[in-house]
């Protein structure tokens, strides 16, 4: 797990995707769901593209594919415990297999 930390109150983890479709419409609407339950702003990174994790379209724009290295990104006051559980989502290849 790489963790860094690109401003004071965000930090970020690298994660690839395992699941077969990569980040696709249902993997996209299930880390918008899990990012909605925590009070942190979320954003993913896929290059030099970075979108908002509040946004199904965005995340889609992304057209990351299986075995892409994204970055989770994440402030607020559950920003740690926010990127656990999507980092944990997307390991478990969004629970799709």
């Amino acid at each position: 797990m790489d963790t860094e930390n690109f401003q004071t109150d965000e930090l970020c983890q690298i994660v690839v995707l395992v699941n077969k479709r990569g980040l696709h419409a249902r993997a996209a609407a299930k880390l918008v769901q899990a990012a909605a339950q925590f009070k942190a702003e979320v954003f993913v990174a896929c290059g030099d593209m970075r979108v908002s994790g509040q946004s199904i379209m965005g995340l889609m724009m992304l057209a990351a594919p299986c075995g892409t290295r994204i970055r989770l990104c994440a402030s607020g006051s559950e920003a740690a415990q926010t990127l656990d559980f999507l980092a944990d989502l997307v390991r478990r290849g969004f629970d799709e297999e």
